[in-house]
């Protein structure tokens, strides 16, 4: 219970303290974990670093341009591709199992230490060397450069001039979402944005669950990887990453919403909101 005081006293705080009321160290420390916000990403490096543990990058970071040949075997050895280039570029083509996370987008370099395994060594898409640059210098505030292989040269259009396969990401509007929800066995729904949106109006159909959680938590995800699934954010951006992700990890058909719960809102469409109320904002 919070009390809203600035000053208080032992007295007080053993009366009405909860956290004071648990005699074992377990259920303490299950207490005060309740309800705890994403950790930073990336953290465990950003310690190390602070630590002197891992070295922090003094000179300007590099994105080492790579042949496509390259990239090929690296990601046969396990490395990651980020494709930094829009949604809706993305969307058009990208390499099977790439990461869509927005260079554009100002949670970059967080989303990145998010989403990619920790450790897990990387490939940059980009539209240009300028671009790949740019990513790797803020990739370097988190450390995530020292994980950096480098960048395809020639971005996507050398890996399909070079006759390698490609994929889209097919999206869809508001209004084709609602019609499909209304058909039997029509799509399944993910909201990924934040749990204060998802409090503030969410469609009653979606399934919860934060995009920046989705790597590790995915096994615990109640979706199907063999039904149609949409996937829905704030504006159509966050919604990508997490396609990206779904897609990587086995699911069949995914489908990412244009203009997310915002277009939803402002065609007047029916939400619910944390107390279960239903409403339409116009």
């Amino acid at each position: 219970m919070t009390s809203g005081k600035f000053v208080t006293s032992l007295g007080y705080e053993r009366l009405y303290n909860n956290a004071l009321s648990l005699e074992k160290r377990e259920s303490f420390i299950n207490y005060m974990n309740q309800g705890q916000p994403v950790r930073p990403a990336n953290i465990n490096n950003i310690i190390a670093i602070n630590q002197g543990r891992r070295p922090l990058t003094m000179d300007s970071p590099q994105a080492k341009p790579l042949k496509v040949s390259a990239v090929q075997k690296l990601m046969s050895a396990g490395h990651v591709v980020i494709d930094t280039r829009s949604t809706a570029a993305f969307c058009a083509g990208h390499i099977p199992d790439a990461l869509n996370i927005q260079l554009a987008e100002s949670e970059f370099e967080q989303r990145v230490g998010w989403i990619a395994a920790a450790d897990h060594p990387l490939i940059l898409i980009t539209e240009s060397a300028a671009e790949a640059e740019r990513a790797a210098n803020a990739l370097a505030f988190l450390g995530l450069d020292q994980q950096l292989a480098g960048c395809l040269e020639g971005g996507i259009s050398a890996w399909i001039d070079a006759g390698l396969p490609y994929v889209t990401l097919p999206q869809i509007t508001v209004h084709q979402l609602e019609a499909r929800l209304n058909q039997t066995s029509g799509v399944q729904l993910l909201d990924v944005r934040d749990s204060s949106e998802w409090d503030d109006g969410h469609i009653v159909a979606a399934v919860y669950m934060n995009y920046k959680e989705l790597p590790a938590q995915l096994p615990d995800l109640a979706l199907d990887k063999q039904l149609p699934t949409a996937v829905i954010c704030g504006g159509g951006v966050r919604s990508s990453i997490a396609c990206s992700i779904l897609l990587r990890n086995g699911f069949q058909d995914v489908l990412n919403v244009t203009g997310g719960m915002g277009a939803w809102s402002a065609a007047g469409k029916s939400m619910v909101d944390a107390s279960g109320t239903t409403y339409c904002r116009r």
